[in-house]
């Protein structure tokens, strides 16, 4: 299996779930993929400020469902974050045999950037068994 990269925009609408004043904020996530990837990723997200600014973590899972280099399916995101002081420290991993239909065997890992209020991805991929 040969790795491969696939790369776009996405907007993402998150949703309370929590009271205001609770001490881990949750969301609900609501994504649109576009470029290589034409998916729709829902997901679940709880998140931590602290009183430092620039501080925070949060840990997410979503379900990916749409194309990816013309091929359909299903996948899991995992993501891992933590920002110290500004700095951001991020892990998005796609969960072990989650991917259903074509791109059933999808390993990889995804990237992403945030530049002039947009969001970017970069999705590094092997698929097969």
């Amino acid at each position: 299996m040969t790795e491969q990269s696939a790369a776009g925009e996405f907007e993402v609408k998150m949703t309370p779930s929590s009271a205001p004043d609770a001490p881990v904020g949750a969301f609900a996530l609501d994504k649109s993929y576009h470029g290589d990837l034409e998916a729709k990723g829902i997901g679940q997200m709880l998140a931590v400020r602290t009183a430092v600014d620039g501080s925070a973590g949060y840990v997410a899972m979503e379900k990916v469902t749409g194309t990816l280099a013309g091929k359909s399916g299903s996948f899991v995101l995992q993501h891992n974050a933590t920002m110290t002081r500004g700095t951001p420290n991020l892990s998005i991993v796609v969960v072990p045999d989650s991917g259903t239909d074509a791109l059933s065997g999808l390993a990889g890992t995804m990237d992403i950037e945030i530049a002039g209020g947009k969001h970017f991805y970069r999705l590094h991929y092997k698929l097969g068994s």
